[in-house]
């Protein structure tokens, strides 16, 4: 029995019926010390009055009102008291195993990890990892590919999903948690990328496997929320010389967004989503320097895990394009290349910091790689 306790925080919004069916399989597979935290997060359908009955151990932090996933998960760890916490969706299943394989990355190389997210009874895969474009572009690595395809073995990934992502307690509160101006989406790849500036790697564990009812939902708000977030995420996370050279390419890219979105009905999203981020961008500069000033690495190492190639199924022949790869590829080959250069005209400097003098990045390189007592109750807020 692994001595690192666990607490699993779920954010539940009129979640009962997903609860009713998750919460059972994930009891067996939780130990004596660990613990479950559900957070109510301004629910309707009588949630507080029903959990006790199939979750009699679970402690509920109950909200007032609908602060998001980003906030009902900062929420609910703020109340944690296990070593590694755990956050897993209301509607994600865990199998048997789970329980152990969540907790085998704990002290090894990587500092935040994410379980295999399987669909359609754990026959497809939902994510085996994020991936990333420069663009701040993200999208479910493997998505719709059979479990077989998964990566054998825990392996490094662009992103961790939020649908089952698991970071030790200390870590998450040296970040700050998510940023619950967000509300919801794009928090997990924000998260993901500020662990990246400390120097730290993110891995997907295949043997913690969760089956997840997901639908790729379209609808307004969340084109807005997804506009919004993802350039928030890259103007908060990404280093100063890195960003000026994909600026470029985010005006871009920011031009055939606007026709997209003009030609499939959510325009009126992308300028809600535009005119939100002008109004909150102050404080997303604010939040920047923060962020920028616990950097570990330098502006070469942080691109690593960046792609250049649209390759999810969600941006349909537009993404796929060949002019539109070779030109993505080109593109980032030549920002990499004027990155690598000024990195190494820092190096020389004699007050050059020393974490700047980072040997280029290996495009070739391939992405993954092998690595080497519960108190029940009802609070509320």
């Amino acid at each position: 029995m692994s001595s690192v306790s666990v607490t699993v925080v779920i954010v539940a919004y009129n979640s009962l019926p997903e609860l009713r069916r998750s919460v059972p399989a994930l009891l067996t597979e939780l130990q004596p010390q660990d613990e479950l935290i559900v957070v109510d997060n301004a629910s309707t359908d009588g949630l507080v009055d029903e959990i006790g009955r199939f979750a009699p151990g679970a402690r509920v932090r109950v909200l007032w009102h609908n602060v998001g996933f980003a906030g009902g998960v900062n929420a609910g760890a703020a109340d944690a008291h296990g070593d590694l916490l755990v956050l897993l969706n209301p509607d994600a299943v865990v199998e048997r195993g789970w329980g152990e394989a969540i907790r085998c990355p704990w002290g090894g190389r990587f500092a935040a990890w994410m379980g295999l997210v399987l669909l359609d009874g754990g026959d497809r895969i939902n994510t085996s990892g994020g991936v990333l474009h420069f663009t701040g572009l993200g999208w479910a690595g493997q998505v719709g590919e059979p479990v077989s395809a998964a990566p054998p073995e825990t392996c490094e990934v662009g992103f961790l999903s939020g649908a089952c992502l698991a970071i030790p307690r200390e870590l998450w509160l040296e970040l700050g948690g998510f940023p619950e101006g967000f509300f919801m989406y794009c928090e997990d790849v924000d998260l993901s990328l500020r662990v990246r500036l400390l120097g730290c790697s993110l891995a997907v564990v295949p043997g913690a496997r969760v089956d997840h009812a997901y639908e790729f939902l379209r609808s307004e708000s969340k084109w807005r929320l997804l506009e919004r977030n993802r350039w928030a995420t890259v103007l908060r996370t990404y280093p100063a010389p890195l960003l000026v050279l994909v600026l470029p390419a985010l005006l871009a890219t920011e031009v055939a967004v606007w026709a997209v979105a003009a030609r499939r009905g959510w325009l009126r999203a992308k300028a809600q989503a535009t005119v939100g981020l002008l109004r909150g961008l102050p404080g997303i500069l604010q939040e920047r320097r923060t962020i920028q000033s616990q950097r570990r690495i330098g502006p070469l190492a942080f691109p690593k895990p960046l792609t250049a190639t649209l390759s999810s199924p969600y941006f349909g022949r537009i993404g796929r394009h060949p002019a539109v790869q070779l030109s993505m590829r080109i593109y980032w080959w030549w920002a990499l290349r004027v990155l690598t250069r000024v990195e190494a005209s820092r190096a020389k400097r004699p007050s050059a910091r020393s974490e700047l003098r980072l040997p280029p990045v290996d495009l070739h390189e391939p992405l993954r790689r092998p690595p080497t007592a519960v108190r029940p109750g009802v609070r509320e807020s």
